[in-house]
């Protein structure tokens, strides 16, 4: 059976998009996710994997940058109810799920996200 970390390497051929991430920003890959995972101190599983591709469709879905704070809470929170909502993607974010999830899936955090002053706030 091959290992996860082997998984990820084996869809790292850097030729076009990974399609187990099909909204994936340009230039994103799963070994990069893994390095800012690292140094944010997260051990990325297949939970974390499910929330950053979340995380990438919804952004891919809003582009346009019509989305608040708010309302990207509640789509997760919806999105991950069954594993407990927000809650849950804290314990797999501890960072914030907006802040540190969107830096491990390679997206800009949205206005409001990050505190300079106190740190992540969502």
């Amino acid at each position: 059976m091959t290992s996860l970390l082997e998984a990820i390497m084996e869809g790292e051929s850097g030729a076009g998009k990974d399609s187990q991430f099909p909204f994936a920003p340009h230039g994103w890959t799963r070994k990069g996710a893994l390095k800012a995972a690292h140094a944010e101190g997260v051990d990325l599983n297949e939970d974390h994997w499910e929330a950053v591709r979340a995380l990438q469709e919804y952004y891919a879905r809003h582009q346009d940058g019509n989305f608040n704070l708010r309302e990207l809470h509640d789509a997760l929170g919806e999105r991950f109810h069954a594993q407990g909502g927000m809650k849950y993607l804290y314990e797999l974010f501890p960072g914030g799920p907006v802040a540190q999830g969107f830096r491990i899936a390679g997206l800009k955090a949205p206005a409001g996200s990050v505190d300079k002053s106190f740190g992540s706030v969502a």
